[in-house]
């Protein structure tokens, strides 16, 4: 019979109830007794969820009350000295690590560590540091205690955890590691540690356990076949039936060596891949290894085309046989919503289109039913709604399409060359040396976020919302004044989401009420849906920053988030290629960046934040992606004049492979998270020989902490060393929605005093 699995489900909660208990807890409110009790019962949630929707595979041990590897590394005892030194509870220090800790009174000041982007995904990773020196032990069986749980539900489940391989290659190498330390050197440390681990799960009874390997999608595990032999055959022998998962992307030459691993079975995600299917096939088939087929999208929300499906399951079936055969969802649906059946403003139509992760794991079970001959109603409805779906696709809007075409080379270039913009930029902006500024958000207050939830509901008129918003930008501006800043923004307090506020003016989109999306911790938003083709029927941001410019005469930052990050933090469309979804906004925000210009405002920051994530996991697919999203930033900011200056934002990114591609934006000044890494971003850009002006984050603001002037001046200080002083601008890593005013104030007048400083010091 073929079984159905699927390799991991959201960790919000109904109604976000994780992050209410998280954020309580972090306010004092509630007690750590409280919190894990509200862990537990949405544990009970997740597993129930999935077991009721006739999925036979169910996963435990991949909830987090932060990030699943942060889980690891806290489990495995790594943890860095500056976090011990703390003397804080095993909580308290695991929450420092992912987000640092600042209390004054009690002499707790730690900074957090590194995050990165998992893969090509919106979710972000905490990257512990590790070292040479770096010891491991198992101080907490996290599987193993979650499938207890779970056992004692009456619900039994497959563990999971991170492959040695790929914990190894996303960690992070600690500041004081030589520079050519590199954490996979760590492995034999590690391996022991893992054996322990599934010892103890083979003991109490589990009979397989999922070990996920997404590295294996990147190009450099094909040069990796050693590590991957000496592990497993280190693995094996102590622990269950051994499911190795590749999510994300294609395994390519690396079914060389996975097919002579000696583990019970290998997942695919034929989502993204299906053309892969075939030489696996062949590879497995004189093997005992039994094939998982990941048909059921984690990544995006489109309902199954479970037809489709059967057909490459029936594929898979006819090589290897019934028994050798899952099929299951083709990564984690944690980037996904929880369900679908809680939309009330959808309309019939397009809830027939959807599918979130309830809904994925009834598709999962439904198609094992068919392949074992069970073909159900919901089969056959499938089959009607993916017709209608494909009837809606055939639908466009001409004049959209006819203008995407009709793009020149011309409307892809600024007037000018940098230097003659950056003089004419000097005289329009009339800013100091090392000018100060900010990403853009302000903190979104209780008042806002209030008053935005009234408006939404209907409970208070549009021109009582509109005068409420104008009261909290004035005082943004009238802040900005009073701290010293150069560059000023409105701050940002009629949006709910740097993504969502422009899909809901455009044509285009639909939205959820209740698709929250974890990004990292408890930061989730909801993602907007691409349905249609996409354009801009009136101004969206016009409105703000003129009336931001309209009280103060120092000149105003407009803020646009560009059309790469708006497509690769939506769920875009799967009928047409990204490609042309991304020029469609490009057009629709060029028409916005004109417009603010035309209004007055000097500035203009398009951000992309998402562009490097977007990146292709394997590199000859690099030139195809780099080349359109390079051309979909240069259309949506080169219809203006030389005297306009154009800013965009990058955060956690690795500049090194795709630096030619950053420097062929052209942007008059970019921003990018650099207190994080240390400043080992700056290094590529004094290697390429970077000349346009830069904006290096001189303090983090995903951390609760507030940075001292000395330590601002200190990472100006360093930051001088490596790009020229007359290029730097001094800003935060990031926007500051999710930060409280108290800290903002403090961290921005630190920041305006260390930039004094750097004027006086680097005259």
């Amino acid at each position: 019979m073929v079984k159905s699995a699927v390799l991991g489900y959201p960790r919000v909660g109904v109604n976000r109830s994780a992050k209410k208990a998280i954020e309580s807890y972090w306010a004092g409110n509630t007690s750590a007794e409280q919190l894990q009790e509200t862990a537990k019962n949405i544990r009970k949630e997740r597993w129930e969820s999935i077991k009721n929707a006739g999925v036979d595979v169910v996963p435990s041990g991949d909830f987090t009350l932060y990030d699943h590897l942060l889980d690891h590394s806290f489990n495995f005892g790594v943890i860095p000295q500056r976090y011990v030194e703390q003397k804080l509870s095993p909580l308290d220090t695991y929450f420092a690590m992912g987000r640092g800790r600042q209390d004054r009174a009690k002499g707790i000041d730690v900074v957090a560590s590194e995050m990165g982007k998992f893969f090509d995904s919106n979710y972000h990773i905490v990257k512990v540091d590790h070292s040479p020196s770096t010891e491991f032990s198992l101080k907490n069986n996290q599987q193993l205690n979650e499938y207890k749980e779970a056992k004692e539900l009456g619900i039994t489940t497959r563990p999971v955890l991170f492959g040695p391989i790929t914990y190894l290659s996303l960690v992070r190498a600690g500041r004081d590691a030589p520079a050519d330390f590199e954490p996979i050197s760590l492995l034999d440390k590690l391996i022991p540690v893992y054996k322990q681990l599934l010892t103890e799960l083979k003991e109490a009874g589990v009979e397989e356990v999922q070990i996920d390997e997404p590295i294996l999608v990147l190009d450099k595990a094909e040069q990796q076949g050693d590590l991957f032999k000496k592990t497993y055959e280190a693995l094996a022998p102590v622990a269950p039936k051994i499911t190795i998962t590749t999510a994300y992307g294609r395994v390519g030459k690396s079914i060389e060596f996975l097919k002579d691993l000696p583990i019970y079975a290998l997942h695919l995600d034929l989502d993204r891949e299906p053309k892969q299917l075939d030489e696996v096939l062949a590879a497995l088939k004189p093997t005992k290894i039994a094939i998982e087929l990941g048909v059921v999208s984690g990544r995006n929300i489109w309902k199954n085309d479970l037809k489709a499906s059967k057909a490459l399951a029936d594929k898979a079936i006819a090589e290897l046989g019934a028994d050798k055969v899952t099929v299951s969802t083709s990564s984690s649906l944690l980037h996904t919503p929880i369900s679908i059946k809680v939309e009330t403003k959808l309309t019939p139509q397009q809830v027939s289109w959807l599918s979130f992760a309830t809904e994925k794991c009834e598709e999962v079970a439904t198609l094992a039913g068919a392949l074992n001959g069970k073909e159900s109603e919901a089969f056959e409805q499938n089959s009607k709604d993916i017709a209608a779906r494909r009837e809606f696709e055939r639908t466009s809007d001409s004049a959209v399409r006819d203008r995407v075409t009709a793009i020149t080379e011309e409307q892809l270039k600024r007037k000018s060359p940098f230097p003659a913009r950056r003089e004419a930029q000097k005289k329009h902006l009339n800013l100091p040396k090392f000018p100060t500024t900010t990403i853009g958000s302000f903190p979104q207050t209780k008042e806002i976020r209030v008053a935005r939830s009234k408006f939404t509901k209907g409970e208070l008129s549009k021109e009582d919302y509109e005068k409420a918003m104008e009261k909290e930008v004035g005082s943004v501006v009238e802040f900005q004044e009073k701290v010293g800043l150069d560059l000023l923004v409105h701050g940002e307090p009629e949006r709910n989401d740097m993504v969502q506020y422009f899909g809901e003016q455009l044509n285009g989109f639909i939205f959820t009420q209740l698709g929250w999306v974890q990004s990292y911790g408890s930061r989730y938003v909801r993602p907007p849906i691409v349905v249609s083709d996409v354009s801009r029927p009136s101004p969206m941001t016009v409105r703000w920053s003129s009336y931001a410019q309209s009280l103060t005469k120092l000149p105003m930052k407009g803020m646009l988030t560009g059309p790469v990050t708006i497509l690769n933090w939506s769920f875009p469309r799967a009928d047409v290629t990204k490609e042309i979804q991304s020029k469609q906004l490009a057009l629709a925000l060029r028409d916005e960046v004109v417009d603010l210009a035309n209004a007055g405002i000097k500035a203009i920051q398009v951000d992309e934040p998402a562009i490097r994530e977007g990146l292709p996991l394997r590199k000859a697919d690099w030139d195809n992606y780099l080349t359109w999203a390079v051309d979909s930033f240069r259309l949506s900011t080169s219809g203006v004049e030389d005297d306009i200056q154009v800013h965009s934002h990058f955060c956690y990114s690795d500049f090194g492979d795709i630096f030619p591609s950053i420097q062929r934006l052209d942007a008059d000044v970019i921003s990018i998270e650099a207190s994080k890494a240390d400043l080992k971003l700056l290094d590529v850009f004094k290697s390429y020989g970077y000349s346009n002006e830069i904006g290096p984050g001189v303090y983090d603001i995903h951390s609760p902490r507030v940075p001292s002037e000395q330590e601002i001046k200190d990472r100006i200080a360093s930051m001088v060393k490596v790009l020229p002083a007359d290029l730097m601008v001094v800003n935060p890593d990031c926007g500051l929605k999710t930060r409280g005013w108290k800290e903002t104030e403090e961290s921005l007048a630190n920041l305006v005093a260390a930039a004094k400083w750097a004027r006086e010091t680097y005259a």
